[in-house]
């Protein structure tokens, strides 16, 4: 019972301007911060966020997150519930709605609404929420990534409960976002050095073989360079065979194969 006490003290706390002491919910944070860092792919990083927003967002009974790609379309690739595909889809069809608004480049930070029962801003959404018992949203900017075009995409709180995503579950939320954002960032930047370096030992490894290759050529047949590389390129031509594999093959196998 004191554990929950603690907890609930400090969900109700935190945003209030209080000193927040070092509780479940910061301990949540501790304990996400540590897994964003140790995660090393985008995937791993939007399942890390959207679990923790379950867990301590007041009031969040499902939880999804919004991307965008690059010819402007929109998609939900993690969620806590099948609902959440359906209402966000709502949304992107649509146009509008607070996962789209929230993406979008002029997005004040956030999009909320407490009581969507009430709302007008997105009818249609409005009412397959509700027709699914939800009421309230809180959707904040997420940034998937630090080089441009630098595509908003959006998380997604969806309640049960009228006025429960108020002002504090919204300061949760935006820490969330933020702490996302910059695990993102850190992820995709990673990935892209990663596949550069990949594309660049397999460019290396793709040169040396084809120099092993004319190597073989030059001995055997008594060509020049240039000569030797003709060769292996009409060979490859003729064979419809990459030259890189054309070549890796005549350097393993040289004393079984001949090119004619």
């Amino acid at each position: 019972m004191a554990d929950e006490r603690l907890w609930q003290r400090d969900k109700a706390g935190f945003g209030s301007g209080e000193t927040m002491s070092a509780g479940p919910l910061a301990e949540q944070f501790v304990e996400l911060t540590r897994l964003l860092l140790a995660a090393s792919t985008p995937a791993q990083v939007l399942q890390q966020v959207v679990a923790a927003a379950y867990r301590v967002v007041p009031g969040a009974d499902l939880v999804s997150v919004t991307l965008r790609a690059p010819d402007g379309g929109f998609h939900t690739p993690v969620s806590t519930g099948e609902v959440a595909l359906e209402l966000d889809q709502v949304q992107y069809r649509a146009g509008t709605g607070p996962c789209v608004d929230a993406a979008d480049s002029e997005s004040p930070g956030y999009i909320r609404s407490e009581d969507l029962k009430a709302e007008k801003r997105w009818p249609d959404f409005s009412r397959a929420a509700v027709r699914h018992g939800f009421t309230a949203i809180l959707s904040t900017v997420l940034v998937p990534d630090a080089a441009p075009p630098r595509l908003p995409g959006a998380l997604n709180i969806y309640s049960r409960r009228p006025g429960a995503l108020d002002s504090r579950a919204q300061d949760t939320a935006l820490l969330l976002a933020t702490h996302g954002s910059l695990a993102l960032a850190t992820t995709n930047a990673v990935s892209r050095t990663e596949l550069e370096g990949s594309h660049l030992r397999r460019a290396v490894e793709s040169r040396d073989v084809i120099g092993q290759a004319k190597g073989i050529l030059m001995q055997r047949r008594g060509l020049t360079a240039d000569e030797a590389f003709d060769l292996l390129r009409r060979t490859s031509q003729d064979l419809n065979v990459k030259l890189a594999e054309l070549a890796r093959t005549l350097a393993t196998r040289h004393t079984e194969l001949d090119i004619p």
